[in-house]
């Protein structure tokens, strides 16, 4: 183990720096918005930008590979985002934000492919789960960090655009002077939407929801935090409880989804998110320690739904049909994260800023109604495919490579 993480060990490296940079910009960014006085919608659509550029830049990244390789593509892309990052300073309007969101989603999504494919190569299949599992340490190390790092000074100063710069810059090095080989050229998948919705509706309805809520919640929740009249240390404070909570309970939630069956699981989930978003709604108003309860719930169960969704899809597809399925769920989490930002900043500028919780739990429960109309309607496959925890799904590289039917495989042939 101690060479596998020898050989990774510069991926690793470049991966927390890029990591702990992205996760300071997109929460820098929303309070920053805020303190400039965009409009709510506007700071919505910031993040609706986002991950319509990051759905292009999980399918266009393996092209531009092919023509130049992985460490020119992620030089290149590593310079456009921090170009993008100190642009937001020179130019304080709407419309140059929000086309800069978009920009960046692509560039990062492109930046993930590269470190989480290249990570997947240079692990040996037989160690590969213990890597993966290092990296999502690294992962939420790395995003704390990044959330924390938003108190280093002023949100309204050029300094912390700059550190995310010097970030992004830096995570070049270790990636550039690796020994590591490079990995296989990236491949494209081929989806068929149509058949995946058929195939499990309830796994296509379910990653359509987390992109509604959990891109709302990445988008504007540090607005959440601040309407309430909290300080910037108490919007890395509530940031970073939700991601460690959300980390908590993965393992867990895999653990019984294998022995009480998938849509069960999915059910109790979105239901305990409509409690979670009851909470908040109803009492993160009164105090900071009843906002960080609430936000600690929201993590444990809003948190684990597209890792179920993506296990109940699985269950019932074929194994070479996975990559497709992986690409296909992708893809409707993507377009919920584009409309989920923008619901849920209208719903905070109508009715306050716990209304965004409002907006959340409605849709959990929407989901958990549907889950069960689906138990009813339908049997549950009789084989399940192994849980693999996907808190917040980044890249096809990484989740169509921690399939364990094709990690067994691979396991065989070799």
């Amino acid at each position: 183990m101690r060479a596998v993480l020898g050989s990774v060990g510069a991926l690793l490296m470049s991966a927390a720096i890029l990591l702990a940079g992205g996760g300071l910009l997109s929460t820098l960014v929303a309070v920053r918005a805020n303190m400039e006085g965009f409009p709510l919608p506007a700071i919505g659509a910031m993040t609706s930008a986002y991950y319509a550029g990051f759905i292009a830049g999980c399918f266009y990244t393996p092209i531009l590979v092919k023509r130049v390789g992985h460490v020119r593509v992620f030089a290149a892309l590593s310079a456009l985002t921090a170009a993008g990052t100190l642009i937001h300073v020179l130019a304080i309007n709407i419309p140059v934000w929000v086309v800069l969101r978009g920009v960046i989603g692509f560039a990062f999504a492109g930046l993930y492919v590269l470190i989480e494919s290249w990570i997947n190569e240079a692990a040996p299949n037989e160690q590969r789960g213990q890597v993966l599992s290092i990296y999502r340490m690294v992962d939420l190390a790395a995003v704390t960090a990044g959330q924390f790092m938003l108190s280093l000074a002023p949100p309204e100063d050029f300094v912390l655009f700059s550190v995310v710069a010097i970030c992004i810059c830096l995570a070049i090095f270790p990636i550039s002077l690796s020994t590591a080989k490079a990995p296989q050229p990236l491949s494209q998948t081929s989806l068929n939407l149509k058949k995946l919705i058929t195939v499990s509706p309830l796994a296509s309805i379910g990653c359509f929801a987390v992109g509604l809520t959990n891109g709302a919640f990445w988008g504007v929740a540090p607005i959440f935090v601040t309407d309430l009249g909290h300080s910037v240390l108490m919007v890395s404070t509530f940031m970073s409880v939700v991601i460690f909570a959300g980390a908590v309970l993965q393992w867990p939630v895999g653990w019984l989804s294998d022995r009480l069956g998938r849509r069960q699981l999915i059910l109790i989930i979105s239901a305990a998110g409509v409690g979670a978003g009851a909470f908040l709604y109803l009492f993160a108003a009164q105090n900071s320690t009843m906002m960080l309860i609430g936000g600690a719930l929201y993590g444990l169960f809003a948190m684990q739904v597209f890792g179920l969704c993506a296990a109940h899809a699985n269950d019932r597809a074929e194994p070479h049909e996975f990559v497709a399925v992986s690409g296909g769920l992708l893809l409707i989490y993507g377009v919920g994260s584009v409309a989920g930002p923008t619901l849920g900043a209208v719903a905070m500028n109508k009715f306050g800023p716990t209304a965004l919780f409002a907006y959340t739990g409605i849709v959990h429960a929407l989901l958990a109604i549907y889950t069960l109309y689906r138990s009813v309607r339908s049997d549950a496959p009789e084989d399940s495919a192994d849980y693999v925890a996907v808190a917040r799904p980044r890249s096809m590289a990484i989740i169509r490579r921690m399939d364990p039917r094709i990690l067994r495989k691979k396991k065989k042939k070799a």
